[in-house]
């Protein structure tokens, strides 16, 4: 049986407490077992190393040294990691070694709660397969700065109407990677835990979430 680890904290305004029982819920359905915490530290468990998936959903927050660069090891060692929008991609702001495994960092979100539209660039990827060429969404347009290494599934284009400097602006909303032999998937999509309702949304996260675990 695969095994899953989700840790929740941070920030409360992206909903990681409803997020992470989406999460288990989706995994135990999925044939997981599945563990959940609520504070980082645990990435410091040797155990983590035998884990097939772990889904960070922390906003912000801190972790120490010594925890990241465990959880760098596991996922370097094959343990896969997967997870959504700012619980995933505006995680543990201090951390290099963090954002390194993610392969993105978000930076703005400009016009806050606004419509975009969102870009299929990988049709061909079975994450994305029978998903919409395109998709209207109404949600934060994450701005990130990202790693060139990732392999982007579906981008947004910025309209300029809230920061001008950006208008034109291609930016990867879902990639995967890896981190040495571990799998990596993430998706900007999803600020609050009622987008899990929206079916491209969830669709994709919950693909990826399954093509990042560890067989």
């Amino acid at each position: 049986m695969r095994s899953a680890l989700i840790v929740w904290g941070g920030w409360e305004g992206h909903d990681p407490e409803q997020a992470a029982g989406i999460y288990r819920r989706w995994l135990h359905e999925d044939g997981f077992s599945v563990r959940v915490e609520t504070d980082p530290e645990v990435f410091l468990d040797p155990a983590i190393r035998d884990l097939s998936l772990i889904i960070p959903c922390v906003t912000m927050s801190k972790i120490s040294r010594e925890a990241a660069n465990n959880l760098a090891a596991a996922i370097e060692g094959g343990v896969g990691m997967a997870g959504h929008h700012g619980t995933m991609g505006d995680s543990f702001h201090d951390s290099q070694i963090y954002q390194f495994i993610v392969g993105g960092q978000w930076v703005a979100h400009p016009g806050n709660i606004i419509d975009y539209t969102v870009e299929v660039t990988r049709p061909d990827d079975p994450v994305m397969a029978g998903i919409p060429a395109s998709f209207p969404y109404r949600s934060e347009q994450y701005y990130m700065l990202v790693d060139p290494a990732n392999e982007v599934l579906a981008t947004t284009r910025f309209s300029g109407a809230h920061a001008s400097w950006i208008d034109g602006v291609v930016m990867p909303v879902v990639w995967k990677k890896k981190y040495g032999k571990g799998r990596v998937f993430y998706s900007s999509l999803g600020h609050r835990a009622s987008e899990f309702e929206v079916t491209e949304m969830a669709t994709i996260l919950r693909r990826g979430v399954n093509w990042a675990a560890r067989d």
